[in-house]
């Protein structure tokens, strides 16, 4: 996902300071080069080797240092940084970023630099409210950097409010936002149904199956990382829920397609990923069951078909793709419901394949379009998805 990108991680003298080799030792993980410019305060929190040791490079702290080979070192990080994080973020640094001071190895290499800036503020609470603080946060902003908002909580002072800087894993996660893939999908709106809709029988029975949202969030994630407005419509799941998109939860088929239909015509890609239930029981709150031969009878109806409706009511150049879960004529049977449903695309999962469905981190599918198969092998849900969006993007 990094190969070849550079990223710049720039620490100040705050105590979250101390969170920031996990982030560096994660992203090192990958195919990244990581660089780190400490300043002289941050030092007294957690050493360079630290991270020297972690990704490899030097950590640079001084403009003048004349340990390396000959370069204006704070121009050329600049020039091959394709992000820069500064985590955390004291209230001094940003006031001198929002000011255009550079007086330090970090500041000059900020303002040298033309990549997408993250800023994570990490201070105290009164230092964070003080208005000269918010309003050099807000001229950050106007100056088109990025600003994680701080988490709240029990600071390193002791007192209660926000200022905390975010656990690594959420900083990890604007960085792959910004550079994680190209924006190639900047601009378009992308609707995406998730999980599984429960169609309640009484208080404490209900239909549905056991779909887990992680094929739906991949795909959710993998749209908002090429830049697109991704909406998610999700029914019941049990997979972490991606960030940076707008959450609507729903519990059953009715509220699916209620969501749905209020938001589809703005949208350029709608993904039909959820694993909505077939049937809903006919009269839920009068429901009288009989019992015959053990077993609970319960008069049953046909629950809203979605992509039926969505492909009905399609308008021009919007792409429609659903999935298909079969158990037999898997090919047969995808390709009737694509032409059957008016979609563009249908993904057809093959159950049979063991690591396949249902709950697996893993997916075999078959990509269908009016112009032919095509299977794919066994990969992960991340990869379906990426290759799901290189296809889309082909047939728009």
């Amino acid at each position: 996902m990094f190969k070849n990108k550079t990223i710049l991680l720039g620490i100040t003298g705050g105590i979250a300071a101390y969170k920031m080799p996990n982030l560096a030792s994660a992203l090192s993980k990958t195919e990244a080069n990581v660089e780190v410019i400490m300043t002289k305060n941050a030092c007294q929190f957690i050493t360079p080797l630290t991270f020297e040791t972690l990704t490899g490079n030097k950590c640079y702290r001084d403009t003048f240092d004349r340990d390396f080979s000959w370069d204006v070192k704070h121009i050329s990080l600049a020039k091959k940084a394709d992000v820069i994080l500064i985590a955390p973020a004291t209230a001094n640094i940003i006031a001198k970023l929002a000011n255009g001071i550079a007086d330090d190895m970090l500041t000059s290499t900020v303002l040298a630099a033309t990549c997408k800036k993250i800023v994570a503020p990490a201070m105290n609470t009164n230092m964070l409210m003080n208005p000269v603080t918010q309003d050099n946060i807000n001229k950050l902003k106007e100056y088109g950097f990025e600003i994680i908002e701080p988490a709240s909580g029990l600071l390193a002072c002791k007192d209660e409010g926000a200022g905390k800087m975010p656990e690594p894993d959420v900083l990890y996660g604007y960085i792959e936002k910004a550079i994680g893939r190209e924006k190639d999908m900047e601009g378009k709106k992308v609707l995406i149904t998730a999980g599984a809709t429960r169609e309640s029988m009484d208080p404490v029975r209900f239909i549905t199956n056991h779909s887990s949202g992680k094929m739906g969030f991949a795909i959710a994630k993998e749209a908002m990382m090429r830049g697109a407005d991704v909406t998610l419509v999700k029914g019941f799941t049990t997979a972490k829920v991606p960030d940076f998109i707008e959450i609507i939860s729903v519990n059953n088929a009715e509220e699916m397609f209620k969501e749905v239909k209020a938001r589809f015509k703005k949208m350029d890609v709608i993904i039909k990923a959820a694993a909505v239930a077939d049937y809903t029981p006919s009269n839920v709150s009068d429901q009288k069951m009989k019992k015959k031969d053990g077993d609970l009878s319960i008069p049953l109806k046909r629950t809203q078909d979605i992509l039926k409706y969505l492909g009905e009511h399609k308008k021009e150049g919007q792409f429609l793709c659903g999935f298909s879960m079969e158990t037999e004529n898997m090919i047969e049977n995808s390709k009737a419901k694509l032409e059957k449903k008016n979609a563009d695309m249908i993904v057809a999962n093959n159950l049979k394949q063991e690591g396949s469905g249902f709950g697996t981190d893993t997916n075999q599918v078959t990509f269908i379009t009016k112009d032919g198969v095509y299977p794919e092998s066994l990969k992960s849900k991340e990869e379906v998805a990426k290759e799901l969006f290189d296809r889309i993007l082909a047939n728009k």
